[in-house]
């Protein structure tokens, strides 16, 4: 049994709020509750209650700490949907932990880093966190999610955030203005996240924002890491980050398909896989 409180006093109608709060989660991709309690004046109870009751309808498809569109009835997740930062979260968890530890390994003190947006690129971070010996490196990212993950790490770390527009599906920060930043940074590393990995196709994503803000990102460092779990690599996607001889190398995980690996090494790309 719930209980009302003075925030769900003067609340829309049930079925009015409900709409808009569809039309919200449509239009964003991915909306916090604590952002519905903002914007309707209302108790996280009740807006975690209209999610709920979304999802039942079919309306919405609830995730930690929110809810993203959900699929047209019928429909199958299609290979160029993008999923949100938070459903990506759940997913894949230990090959992102390989990919994450194999990549903090390769930092050292004094460097710079390029981090993308992503939940694999999130893991990086996480273990750089935890790496204490490091110090005096400077991390340049447009993820929201990466930024705040390192802020524990100040004045260890220090953290630059590029400017540019927000994606709430990916926390991430593209054009305009994020070229302000990378356009004047040179960095030792860049780890970039993707989609797709593909021997004839390079290095690939679902989003062409995100893609462009990659390839400015590829062009900022003198070595360029793509980190992929072994599910990415064969796929295409519509935004083309760059070529495979753009990289330095792959960082993938430990069960990443053999047959897929030995495509990539015979185009030239260096694999790392994760333990």
């Amino acid at each position: 049994m719930t209980f009302e409180t003075p925030a769900d006093r003067e609340l829309l109608p049930q079925h009015q709020r409900r709409e808009q709060i569809r039309r919200l989660v449509d239009e964003r991709g991915f909306v916090r509750v604590s952002e519905l309690r903002e914007a309707f004046g209302m108790s996280g109870v009740t807006a975690r209650a209209d999610l709920d009751a979304l999802e039942t309808e079919g309306l919405v498809h609830r995730v930690h700490g929110g809810a993203v569109p959900a699929l047209a009835q019928g429909s199958t997740l299609a290979a160029d949907t993008e999923p949100s930062f938070e459903e990506s979260l759940g997913a894949s968890v230990i090959p992102k932990q390989q990919i994450g530890a194999l990549a903090a390994s390769l930092v050292v003190s004094g460097q710079s880093v390029i981090l993308d947006v992503g939940t694999t690129n999130l893991a990086i971070a996480r273990a750089l966190l935890a790496r204490t010996e490091l110090s005096d490196v400077v991390v340049i990212t447009n993820g929201l999610s990466i930024a705040l993950e390192l802020e524990p790490a100040i004045p260890r770390f220090t953290v630059i955030v590029t400017g540019g527009s927000l994606r709430p599906l990916q926390h991430s920060l593209v054009e305009p203005l994020a070229a302000t930043v990378l356009s004047q940074v040179h960095a030792d590393l860049a780890f970039i996240g993707c989609n797709g990995v593909d021997a004839a196709g390079g290095v690939t994503n679902i989003n062409l924002p995100e893609a462009g803000v990659k390839t400015l990102m590829l062009q900022a460092a003198t070595r360029a890491i793509v980190v992929a779990e072994g599910s990415k690599l064969g796929r295409v996607h519509l935004g083309r980050v760059g070529p495979l001889g753009a990289f330095d190398s792959l960082l993938t995980d430990a069960a990443a398909h053999p047959d897929a690996l030995a495509r990539l090494r015979e185009a030239g790309l260096t694999v790392l896989q994760g333990e």
